[in-house]
């Protein structure tokens, strides 16, 4: 029992010395440690990528919802009386400027051209005749102007007869498409003066029509190129023809037309198009479209390093092209943070690497 009594008493004795010692002998904590190391830190930054940006004049594209529209359509119409006795076109028929699409009875209009031939002649000889009696003074030359007026009379009547034998045939006054055959063979009598024979459409040039804004009005040129893509996928070019200089009292918004060359006909009447006009160029900075963040007041913009620091800098777009945007409203030469924008706040120290280089770890 005396050797278990030692013992004990030994190890209270050892257990009260270490003790003692931590207030006695100094050593060292973390506190002390990092002081004795001044030029490291325990803080350890967020890495982010970055792209110094650069403001550069960009031409911006105005894009525009409208419609195709034929350059001219007419509907040719039946100018004098007469039965319809031959129509030789129908709907989808191609035809040539003064091609015949329809004749109609002729209704004595051929006599009438040759009743009034022989009157013609009849004045031509007798003014001949009286030409030579007046240059052998057998007339006196008083009865010569009553002759020339009987004569161009004359001229006249056959000059009449031929225009309305003329008017029974319906001619295509331009090149296009027969889109609508309203009338029949055998139709109507002399009633039949005005009656729509067919419809012509004319496709080339074809027009894309737009409605643009108020605001946007005074930068549409005439002559500005423009892009035209059709809602079946099909594109073409053209120029800017037309600029309304009136507003539409229900949109306020002006027409512009835009004149595509379609010497095949592939482009359509009436079909659903894109259009894309340039506008004055800008300065304006191109961006990854994933930069573009919220600020934490809610404004759109891009997220910026200087000195280590976070920024934010608020931009409007001027453009957009897909995987990138155009924005204005960035000073030139800024550090935009083009990866880990999402993971970083304002007025945080990152560090910053290149764009290409992986981000999103901690240093």
């Amino acid at each position: 029992m005396k050797g278990s009594r030692i013992t004990a008493v030994g190890l209270v004795a050892a257990s009260a010395l270490w003790i003692a010692s931590g207030y006695i002998l100094p050593h060292d904590t973390a506190q002390s440690s990092a002081a004795a190391r001044p030029g490291e830190t325990t803080e350890k930054l967020f890495r982010v990528g970055v792209l110094e940006t650069r403001a550069v004049p960009h031409s911006r594209k105005l894009l525009l919802s409208g419609r195709t529209e034929a350059d001219r359509k007419v509907t040719a119409v039946a100018r004098t009386g007469g039965i319809l006795t031959e129509l030789r076109v129908r709907r989808g028929s191609h035809v040539k400027a003064g091609e015949v699409i329809a004749v109609l009875s002729d209704e004595a209009r051929e006599a009438q051209v040759r009743q009034a031939k022989a009157l013609l002649e009849q004045r031509t000889a007798e003014l001949e005749a009286k030409r030579r009696l007046i240059a052998l003074n057998a007339v006196p030359r008083l009865e010569m102007s009553n002759l020339e007026a009987q004569h161009k009379a004359a001229e006249a009547a056959v000059a009449m007869a031929e225009a309305e034998r003329d008017r029974g045939v319906v001619r295509a006054p331009w090149s296009g498409v027969v889109t609508d055959v309203p009338a029949e063979v055998g139709g109507a009598t002399f009633s039949m003066a005005g009656k729509e024979i067919a419809q012509i459409v004319a496709l080339d040039p074809m027009l894309a029509v737009v409605e643009v804004s108020e605001r946007r009005h005074a930068s549409i040129r005439l002559g500005d190129p423009a892009e035209v893509r059709l809602v079946s996928g099909q594109t073409a070019t053209g120029i800017v023809r037309f600029v309304s200089k009136s507003a539409s009292a229900t949109t306020r918004t002006y027409r512009v037309e835009v004149e595509i060359k379609n010497p095949d006909g592939a482009i359509p009447d009436g079909i659903t198009a894109e259009v894309a006009l340039p506008v004055e160029a800008t300065l304006a900075t191109r961006v990854p479209r994933s930069a573009l963040t919220f600020s934490s007041a809610g404004e759109l913009g891009v997220r910026t390093v200087k000195s280590d620091t976070v920024g934010f800098a608020p931009v409007s777009v001027a453009e957009d092209d897909q995987a990138f945007m155009w924005v204005t409203g960035i000073p030139n030469g800024t550090q935009v943070v083009v990866q880990g924008q999402d993971f970083v706040r304002e007025g945080q120290r990152v560090h910053t690497v290149p764009a290409t280089t992986a981000v999103g770890s901690a240093q």
